[in-house]
């Protein structure tokens, strides 16, 4: 291994090593002091963050082409890392009201974070599967983390049995590419598709069923059926945590390697896509209406805004498009990551044992009882529907710019129309708020109240400066081979 090779995964290197070595020193903290654990657990993610931040700039191929580091794997493990911090800041506090301080928690956390950092910088599709396994097998054993309660012993049960199905179109659509193009690397499977020495048929049914394994991992329609339970399920800062991390990881991977390696099967998979955008953010947003329980609509919610990210996925193969439909989908990540991470705090906040205090209903009166928390849901729920002045809004802009620039302006006038059903449901819990007489039951944390009040801040910040964190999206170039 040269210096090259492990300068490019150093803050991969130093995250797992971390973990490892947490898991070994939690074994020695007291049963009633795991906050040592949470708070080690967020340096090892501080000095990642660090080290990456230090690798601005850089472009690296390693480990003969296996491993990358470019723009696009810096954003992102920048964004993954961040969404670590944010995890253990909601959780730190719910833990300990739940019964459920345990130090395994963190340290399968940062687990997770290492396999989407490798999936960010995978250039390979051997690597992509191990990333792949990586960033799932903790979320498994998160999600059932609140045993013996049966919900959440069913969501990891469910998540489980349909991840490791889903991992079984990967690996088989990775054999089949790997047999009509005899290669693994993205590299060389672009190289062997440009001098025609590939199998047509082959490489199309391999790259459909690794998008079939992706479009799981994403919570795509109609690969969604375990979104609803495992999230209802599992405890809420693991849900929080799996919905921004595992869905950034899983477009990550998809922008890669569709972008790099099947630049050529574009006219055979963009109405694939086409068809996937548009049925995920239609029965997204439909659904998302009849739910009464508030877990199980931002479930709902966040299938639907896979659906959004999926349109800038849809032209990219054209190369004159390409460039602002990856910048489009990372910006729009972000806006999503801060907005999600807000209303995942505030259903914390208001959550109770026996997973009381998660209807809708039980936020009536919020916002007399405490203003400030039920403004900063005001806020998270604006900007999951798309309007002024949140970052969801300027997010849904560039991504309905993009399809527009690509020619799919059917699939934009959809993504327009089902934001304006997605208005009436997340409207609907501002109305409970502050229309219906209640007597809610606030938890006060002040690391859940500091991230709740910070992302209600930045959303709406960003959303009068969005170019310069447009220009750093644009910047974070998919390093073509």
């Amino acid at each position: 291994m040269s210096l090259s090779d492990l300068l490019s995964i150093l803050p991969l290197a130093i995250l797992t090593g971390w973990a490892c070595a947490l898991l070994l020193v939690d074994l020695f903290i007291p049963k009633g002091r795991k906050s040592w654990t949470a708070l080690l657990a967020a340096v090892g993610l501080a000095l990642a963050m660090g080290l990456t931040l230090s690798q601005s700039g850089r472009e690296i191929s390693a480990f003969g082409g296996m491993v990358t580091l470019d723009g696009f794997s810096t954003f992102l493990n920048i964004l993954f890392l961040a969404t670590g911090l944010l995890g253990i800041a909601i959780a730190y506090g719910y833990l300990k009201r739940m019964g459920l301080e345990r130090g395994e928690y963190y340290v399968l956390m940062l687990f997770s974070i290492s396999g989407m950092m490798l999936m960010a910088q995978a250039a390979d599709l051997i690597v992509i599967f191990l990333a792949l396994e990586l960033l799932s097998i903790p979320l498994y054993v998160l999600a059932a983390f609140a045993r013996p309660r049966a919900d959440s012993e069913e969501a990891g049960l469910k998540y489980f049995l349909l991840g490791a199905f889903a991992t079984g179109f990967v690996v088989y659509g990775i054999a089949l590419v790997f047999g009509a193009t005899a290669s693994t690397s993205l590299a060389g499977i672009v190289s062997a598709s440009f001098v025609d020495l590939y199998n047509p048929t082959l490489m199309l049914i391999g790259a459909a069923l690794i998008l079939v394994g992706f479009s799981f991992k994403v919570a795509a329609v109609p690969f969604h059926m375990w979104t609803p339970d495992v999230y209802q399920g599992a405890p809420t800062p693991v849900t929080g945590f799996m919905a921004v991390g595992a869905k950034a990881a899983g477009f990550a991977a998809l922008l890669r390697v569709f972008v790099t390696a099947f630049p050529s099967l574009d006219v055979d998979l963009v109405p694939v896509l086409w068809a996937l955008a548009a049925l995920t953010m239609v029965i997204g947003n439909l659904v998302a209406i009849s739910q009464t329980n508030i877990k199980r609509m931002l479930a709902y919610s966040s299938i639907a805004h896979a659906g959004y990210i999926l349109m800038a996925f849809v032209p990219y193969g054209q190369p004159q498009v390409m460039p602002d439909a990856v910048a489009s989908a990372l910006f729009y990540l972000v806006a999503y990551a801060l907005t999600s991470f807000g209303a995942w705090s505030v259903v914390i906040a208001l959550e109770k044992p026996d997973a009381q205090g998660l209807e809708i209903s039980d936020y009536a009166g919020l916002g007399r009882r405490k203003p400030a928390l039920a403004a900063a849901m005001t806020i998270f729920m604006l900007s999951l529907t798309g309007m002024p002045p949140t970052l969801g809004l300027v997010g849904k802009f560039y991504l309905f710019r993009t399809v527009i620039e690509g020619g799919f302006i059917g699939l934009a006038v959809i993504g327009v129309l089902t934001s304006l059903i997605s208005a009436y449901y997340y409207l609907r819990v501002v109305v409970t708020m502050y229309m219906r007489e209640g007597e809610p039951q606030v938890e006060g944390e002040s690391w859940l109240d500091l991230t709740t009040l910070g992302a209600a801040v930045a959303i709406v910040a960003l959303s009068f400066l969005p170019a310069a964190l447009f220009a750093l999206a644009s910047a974070a170039v998919i390093r073509l081979f």
